[in-house]
This record gives C-alpha cells, sequence and structure tokens, in this order.
C-alpha cells in the first residue's frame, strides 16, 4: 500500500467522474472516460505504480520501501 486514505478518496470520485462521461458526452470525449478506470482502481487497491517507481507513500505511518 502506497496510497493514503485523503488520496484514495480523491482518486476514487475522480475515477468515478471520469467513467461518468460517456453518459453526458458523445464521440471521443465519452472514450476518454475509460481513463477513469486507472485512478479508481490505484484509489480502491491503495497501489499505485508510478508511486511505486518513484519511490514515494502518502500513507501515515508506514516507512517508504528501501528507506533507513
Amino acid at each position: 500500500m502506497n496510497v493514503g486514505t485523503f488520496d484514495r478518496v480523491v482518486r476514487v470520485i475522480v475515477g468515478l467522474a471520469l467513467l461518468s462521461l460517456p453518459f453526458f458526452v458523445g464521440g471521443w470525449g465519452g472514450w476518454l472516460g475509460l481513463i477513469g478506470i486507472f485512478p479508481l482502481g490505484t484509489g480502491v487497491f491503495a497501489l499505485c505504480p508510478a508511486y511505486s517507481v518513484l519511490g514515494i507513500s502518502t500513507c501515515r505511518g508506514r516507512p517508504e520501501p528501501g528507506a533507513s
């Protein structure tokens, strides 16, 4: 886990908002809503691959991997 509570909530809200785009926007705008799968998934599973690569963690009280 490398995504904190506030970060998770924001990601889930943004993901759901993006996934709702196809219902309100037609054409290519609707397809762009599929991008919402990524923030929704990272929010639900509390794991962000980009954070892992960069060594970032927004979780409180958990040391970053490799930190001494």
